[in-house]
């Protein structure tokens, strides 16, 4: 009694073949398709924030830059004139 061995019918198939030219002439070399996108997204060049003119932008915040010194300068001027009235305590724990 010899062993008998399944048949296997799809024993050898390569599977990634199936349903290509591939499958009807195995001497075909497989064709490599390239895909392309369908549409490039294109953002508009002010879609986050306008664009402005250097000379706009440094005024603008050039603006802002100012008005933060001066604050500072105004602040110090008041604390300096608080210390003063205060005969130079700045801060005082006993009370």
């Amino acid at each position: 009694m010899g062993t008998e061995e399944t048949k296997d019918p799809f024993k050898g198939v390569d599977w990634k073949a199936v349903g290509s030219d591939l499958q009807k002439d195995p001497s075909a070399k497989p064709v490599i398709k390239k895909r392309l996108p369908k549409k490039i997204r294109q953002i508009p060049e002010f879609y986050f924030l306008p664009r402005r003119s250097l000379p706009y932008n440094i005024a603008f915040y050039g603006a802002f830059i100012a008005g933060g010194v001066g604050a500072g300068m105004l602040l110090e001027v008041w604390i300096n004139k608080k210390v003063k009235e205060d005969g130079g305590i700045i801060w005082e724990f006993d009370k």
